[in-house]
């Protein structure tokens, strides 16, 4: 029996914002990630690191410049995150800059350790981590606490954007020891050992990644560690091998350097320490302790960042369905809470982009972004932002403007405050050109508008700023040929080739920079982009209905059985992956595969022959394209099947690499029956909601008043209720049999974002 839903969606203004009940950062499962996937589709396209979410049981403020993480592996390597559910070595407390739930690498970061006894000269990192058991971990947004038994220390750490508090308690009356030590793998980093003031200043440079990988970035991590004032120091120390130490009472920039403080400690003494972080100097890290870490008070501290958690979280409120349903979803909330990330120091100065070494101002008040991994999260991780937290969303974007003006490109893809151009497309375009759709003020539309214009009309004046990752790649064949062709490998790119992907991934950041030009009153430009726009029929192979590579003579592949095959010319998928990637021009696709029964027969395959891939990115829009072939009820039946079997409350409870919470953002707007298939428009896709009711509060923007937008799921029917609450639909009652909006019936499958 197919049973089904009623489905309110009630959108009213709110003065006040209400609390749920149940805390939501208590929902949280921050080790959801940390282990290989256990999902149902584990491994069925990746293999290795994308059978992992790459995620970090982190604290931190949202969006906060650190992600202060408990470390099991000591390495700034790529595709190695800082922590693995897998192993059993505690290494430390580090200052993480990772790109959460991505296959990249880390910069600039420290790791911070207890240690029961005195120091010893040579050991490594290895040989100083402590065992641990899961058992006694504790990992929230706001607090993390974790027992090391054969040290006898607990560990126990909260944080704010910059700085974190660290708390030991030894458990027997000796001497003790915390080593500080960065995660350089290039040698690079320097330490200062400053007991007159009870402090060890370190730095750690950062070097680039893709384009120019290896070269300097032209600024560094920098990081001040703080004790007590009361602590009895024994020794101070600091080391670059075996063989290399000194306990002069300073010793400064000694290469590829830890340090380490010997103190004495009775049993069950509580120790804390202070740790700052800047990307701009020693100084700024110290400021930013001193703004953000007054004093040494854990709990207070603790008790500061649950508060900013607790109002983070409850910016959607869910209400019934499963308990774990609400841990998956706020954990969800959580994974879609590190990035971007905030690049600033508490007083607004920051590194300049793209390397110059020039330190750079923020207007009072404001804060300046890095970490954009756009491939992923224009889809999803955007859109959300645009809703619940719009005015970092501004700032996010002026951000985006600020590195255009200081590079004199808009970006491709803007992570460790460098150009990259890591992935295809130009969906910083995308990004901007959704904000801009959806009413977002507060940053310089205009001038964003020019930037992303010379994205889409120009290319590089000289050779080594394209190398150097300035510019769409392969713009000059694409506006040639209306496609990329196979005879454009694509050199200077870190992702070579994939020219069909690139085709179609153009053409739709072709239409979102043309509603940005409508919007500006550019028609003439607007005009050019949207038949641009058009350029994904140029490969779609139209004898197979697939994606397919096309030479510069216009012909195409033979061979049919390439849509179901990974291909060189296709980015981390098959063609039949890429195919529905025409989120702007749904009705073309099926007009070119035949009308809108083939098309919806070919869709359906994608789930009944199992070529579905909800692990990476480029299939995230298929599910809710069923409603465009005018059968709902199969975007609600496979909306909700994902949302049970690709998502689950396990360290292994992700499908696949969460990208910077792309992945987890999908969950959200899953949960709460939505999704933006197309971002840059005002329009989202309907499906039926997990939760019986979910409130959106909406907070003030601009001109507009704080509202409150609320989902309520009832049952149909009796025989559809869940009979342990007849009010409330049955658990298996996925189907909509009905939809009003503010007590209006709707007729469509979608709502828009003025509704």
């Amino acid at each position: 029996m197919k049973r089904s839903a009623i489905i309110t969606l009630i959108a009213i203004l709110a003065a006040l914002i209400a609390r749920p009940d149940e805390l939501p950062r208590l929902l949280v499962n921050p080790l959801i990630g940390t282990a290989p996937a256990v999902t149902r589709t584990a491994g069925m396209f990746g293999k290795k690191t994308e059978e992992f979410g790459q995620t970090l049981p982190a604290v931190l403020q949202p969006h906060g410049m650190n992600f202060w993480t408990p470390q099991t592996r000591a390495t700034e390597l790529k595709c190695v995150a800082p922590y693995y559910y897998v192993d059993s070595l505690f290494h430390g407390f580090r200052n993480s800059h990772w790109i959460v739930g991505g296959c990249t690498q880390d910069f600039g970061s420290f790791t911070v350790t207890p240690l029961a006894g005195p120091f010893i000269p040579g050991s490594t990192v290895e040989s100083r981590a402590s065992r641990f058991s899961h058992d006694s971990e504790i990992s929230r947004p706001d607090y993390y606490s974790v027992l090391l038994p054969d040290a006898g220390i607990r560990a126990e750490l909260t944080g704010t954007s910059r700085t974190a508090l660290m708390r030991f308690t030894f458990g027997t009356d000796s001497v003790a020891t915390v080593v500080l030590f960065p995660n350089s793998d290039e040698a690079q980093a320097t330490v200062t050992i400053d007991r007159a003031n009870r402090r060890i200043i370190a730095s750690n440079p950062v070097h680039r990644i893709y384009q120019g990988k290896g070269q300097p970035a032209g600024f560094s991590g920098h990081i001040v560690l703080q004790w007590q004032d009361d602590l009895e120091i024994v020794v101070a120390l600091t080391f670059a091998a075996p063989d290399s130490v000194s306990s002069s009472p300073v010793i400064k920039d000694l290469p590829d350097a830890g340090a380490a403080i010997s103190f004495r400690v009775p049993a069950s003494r509580t120790v804390t320490f202070r740790v700052a972080s800047s990307f701009t100097s020693s100084e700024g890290a110290m400021a930013n302790m001193l703004a953000e870490a007054p004093d040494f008070d854990f709990d207070a501290a603790q008790s500061r960042l649950a508060a900013i958690w607790d109002r983070h979280l409850s910016s959607i409120e869910v209400e019934g369905g499963s308990l774990s349903d609400r841990r998956k979803f706020y954990s969800a909330l959580y994974r879609a809470s590190f990035l971007p990330q905030v690049f600033s120091d508490a007083d607004g100065s920051y590194p300049a982009f793209a390397g110059s070494g020039e330190i750079m101002q923020m207007p009072s008040g404001l804060d300046y972004y890095d970490g954009f991994s756009t491939w992923d999260t224009y889809r999803a991780l955007h859109p959300l932002l645009a809703i619940i937290d719009p005015d970092r969303t501004a700032a996010m974007m002026q951000s985006l403007v600020l590195k255009a003006r200081q590079g004199g490109w808009l970006p491709i893809f803007p992570c460790w405050n460098s150009y990259t151009a890591a992935m295809i497309g130009d969906h910083c375009t995308v990004l901007m050109a959704d904000a801009a759709v959806k009413g977002i003020t507060g940053w310089d539309i205009p001038e964003a508008y020019t930037f992303m214009r010379r994205n889409a009309f120009e290319s590089p004046a000289t050779r080594e700023e394209y190398i150097n990752g300035m510019g769409r790649r392969a713009l000059p064949s694409y506006l040639r040929y209306g496609f990329i062709p196979l005879e454009d490998s694509v050199p200077d790119a870190y992702h070579r080739r994939e020219q069909v992907s690139r085709t179609l991934e153009y053409a739709f950041d072709d239409f979102a920079l043309a509603q940005v030009a409508r919007i500006l009153g550019e028609d003439v430009d607007a005009d050019t982009l949207l038949r641009r726009s058009g350029s994904w029929r140029n490969v779609i192979d139209p004898s197979t209905g697939y994606a397919q590579g096309r030479h510069a003579d216009g012909s195409f592949l033979s061979d049919p059985s390439d849509a179901f095959s990974f291909a060189k010319f296709i980015t981390e998928g098959a063609p039949c992956h890429y195919t529905w990637y025409v989120p702007h021009d749904q009705p073309g696709l099926m007009e070119l595969m035949g009308g809108r029964e083939m098309y919806a027969e070919r869709l359906d395959s994608m789930f009944t022959f199992g070529r579905y891939w909800h692990g990476n990115e480029p299939c995230h829009q298929i599910p809710w394209l069923h409603n465009r072939a005018l059968r709902p009820w199969l975007t609600q039946r496979y909306v909700r099947e994902i949302l049970d079997t690709e998502y689950l409350d396990h360290p292994g409870g992700l499908s696949g690499n969460d990208d910077a919470g792309q992945m987890s953002a999908w969950f959200i707007f899953g949960a709460l029956g939505l999704y933006p298939v197309a971002p840059a428009t005002p329009y989202y896709d309907l499906s039926t909601p997990l939760f019986p009711r979910v409130t959106v509060n909406i907070p003030a923007h601009g001109d507009r008043p704080a509202s409150r937008f609320t989902v309520i799921c009832l049952p149909a029917s009796p025989a559809d209720a869940d009979p342990d609450d007849p009010t409330l639909p049955a658990p298996d009652a996925i189907y909509i049999s009905s939809a009003t909006l503010n007590g209006t019936p709707i007729d469509r499958s979608y709502i828009t974002h003025t509704d």
